[in-house]
């Protein structure tokens, strides 16, 4: 299964974000899942061997629990095809940061440029 077929599914992205945390036992993820998407517990097991089987999520047995956590290798490779698009987003956020720089930067008295009004009541308030 290709990587954006795992995490096309909201439960599945869910998940992960719930593992990125830490480990997390499958009653934990499975109660958080069933209360948030009102699936079964059955649905979130299946979800989180689909996580498990393509790499995305590791399991350890600690004594009755089975604890699940991110694997980030499939992660990386996703971050990894996403490079070539990172063009898109970081030049627009780089002038943002500018901007908002900027904005601090004012001394906490100025005040911006007041607009004008051809209303000869507003120019009198």
């Amino acid at each position: 299964m290709h990587a954006f077929d795992i995490l096309g599914d909201p439960t599945r992205r869910r998940i992960l974000q719930l593992l990125a945390d830490g480990e997390m036992s499958a009653g934990e993820v499975s109660a958080v899942i069933q209360a948030e998407f009102g699936i079964s517990q059955a649905a979130v097991s299946q979800h989180l061997r689909v996580l498990r089987e393509n790499g995305f999520a590791s399991v350890r047995p600690e004594g009755t629990r089975r604890l699940y956590a991110v694997d980030g290798a499939p992660l990386r490779s996703v971050d990894e095809w996403l490079a070539q698009f990172r063009q898109f987003w970081e030049q627009p956020l780089d002038a943002l940061a500018t901007e908002l720089a900027r904005g601090r930067r004012r001394p906490a008295g100025e005040k911006r440029a007041a607009t004008t009004s051809s209303d000869p009541k507003e120019t009198n308030r």
